[in-house]
């Protein structure tokens, strides 16, 4: 190889370590600005939800003042705002989904209706398809919380707080909820510390 070839290729040698530089910064700003809506979608989700629980106790008070509910003796046939409210008020009060054994039967049972009604409210009633995953959904904000407020947590206490059944299914949810692996959502917290 002569002189003018080899400078040659320490010049590109140059310019394509300068673009992977420019690509690995573009790399760190994009996942910051990820980082950013992720936790504004957490504040707005954690807003959204007061805010609809707010809008659900206001309707159930007011068709209890203007006395156009009349409660049923049995949990199956109970209104299905109602039954919603109930549910948001004992999962805000009880938390019962950190708990990796609760699932849509003791869902059902807590609310002393059968797991097909419940079944059918979620269904029809709730942008969750299902009663599990409404609770897989509390389990992932709640771990997403813990992720980015408790650096001191490991990854499996923070799976155990959280709710989940194993460290792999809190990795699946949070993969599938922010296309990012716990530690990896983490390290954006932790890096400047």
């Amino acid at each position: 190889m002569d002189k003018d070839e080899m400078t040659r290729l320490q010049a590109e040698n140059a310019r394509l370590q300068a673009e992977v530089n420019e690509i690995r910064q573009e790399m760190e700003q994009l996942k910051d600005a990820l980082v950013r809506m992720v936790n504004r979608n957490l504040d707005l989700s954690e807003r959204l939800e007061k805010d609809d629980e707010l809008r659900r106790r206001v309707e159930v008070a007011r068709e209890i003042m203007d006395n156009r509910v009349e409660r049923q003796r049995n949990a199956d046939l109970k209104d299905d705002g109602v039954l919603m409210a109930l549910i948001e008020e004992l999962v805000e009060k009880d938390r019962p989904h950190l708990k990796p054994e609760f699932d849509a039967a003791a869902l059902a049972e807590l609310l002393g209706v059968s797991p097909h009604r419940l079944a059918l409210l979620f269904r029809h009633q709730t942008r969750y398809n299902t009663p599990e995953a409404y609770i897989d959904n509390l389990r992932t904000l709640a771990a997403l919380r813990l992720l980015r407020d408790k650096s001191m947590y490991t990854i499996p206490v923070i799976a155990e707080e959280a709710g989940f059944s194993s460290v792999r299914t809190l990795q699946r949810r949070i993969q599938e909820a922010i296309g990012m692996t716990p530690v990896e959502y983490r390290l954006i917290f932790t890096r400047d510390q």
